[in-house]
């Protein structure tokens, strides 16, 4: 090799050396260090304040709005069955005052569906349908409500078979013949009949159950005062395939099919395969069901 060749290869080797020593700009040395990211506490105070206004919010929400129920008996069927899983609006009912002209309050109707405290146990909810209002004059006659002596056209009511009863197809009766009629309800109710009807005290409603053969309801307790009314429901979010008892006797009445019709625990039934167990836990139909 001539001497005038030498520098040009000692240059070749050095930038070589040096291109392999510098990392390249798309990326990163084998066995460089990936510094782990850093929260600031700033973030975390963020993250914080988010998660309590939502529920904060929440709470507000289901105290004062709304509130989820779940339906245990087939007082209510075909209306609402058992299982169905409700939202109420708390706030329908709610005395306006000042927000009277921001918020859709409404006045207690005949025929609303409402929540209220069971003026027996304060502790349980109940939904029933409102039948009479203040000062309306009530009784029934084979089963049938007539109000200011008027038969009332209730495409609602479902009369399901079961054994007669006087007391609950002819109400209001001169006579003590149901033992499930509570004895203060039973004394009161006399002083508030009028030549056979029952007239609803001011402040005081009187509750059916849409199932009338089948609802412990105004008729064997009593009025619902207008204090103990927590709202109306008006969604059905989620519905189950469950059991239940009759409010009447006390014994299981099957399964709810929704057309007046009930399917007993002793029913035959066929293998099905997991998925159809699966599909059929709920009523997938009824969800979103708009209550009326």
């Amino acid at each position: 090799m001539t001497s005038e060749m030498k520098p040009a290869v000692d240059a070749l080797s050095t930038a070589a050396a040096e291109a392999g020593s510098t990392p390249s700009s798309s990326g990163t040395a084998p066995n460089s260090h990936v510094p782990a990211p850093v929260i600031h506490h700033h973030e975390v105070l963020i993250m914080l304040q988010t998660t309590l206004t939502f529920l904060v919010g929440a709470l507000f929400v289901l105290t004062f709005i709304v509130q989820p129920y779940r339906i245990p008996s087939g007082s209510m069927e075909d209306t609402l069955l058992i299982g169905d899983f409700l939202l109420v609006n708390k706030a329908v009912f709610a005395p306006p005052g000042r927000w009277g002209h921001l918020l859709a309050y409404e006045p207690v109707r005949r025929d609303d569906i409402v929540v209220f405290h069971y003026p027996v146990d304060h502790s349980l909810h109940l939904v029933k349908r409102i039948i009479g209002v203040p000062g309306d004059r009530i009784h029934l006659h084979y089963g049938r409500v007539f109000i200011n002596g008027r038969a009332q056209n209730e495409p609602f009511a479902m009369y399901i078979r079961s054994f007669p009863s006087v007391f609950r197809d002819e109400f209001p009766t001169p006579t003590y013949t149901d033992p499930g009629v509570s004895t203060g309800w039973w004394r009161e109710m006399r002083q508030d009949v009028q030549n056979g009807e029952l007239v609803v005290p001011g402040g005081e409603y009187f509750v059916l159950g849409d199932n009338r053969n089948d609802s412990m309801d105004s008729r064997y307790w009593g009025f619902v005062p207008r204090q103990n009314i927590v709202g109306e429901p008006f969604l059905v979010y989620f519905s189950v395939v469950t059991p239940g008892r009759s409010e009447i006797t006390g014994l299981d009445n099957g399964v709810g099919t929704g057309n007046g019709y009930r399917l007993g625990n002793d029913r035959l039934a066929h293998e099905h395969a997991w998925w159809s167990s699966l599909a059929g836990f709920a009523r997938w139909d009824r969800i979103f069901h708009v209550i009326y």
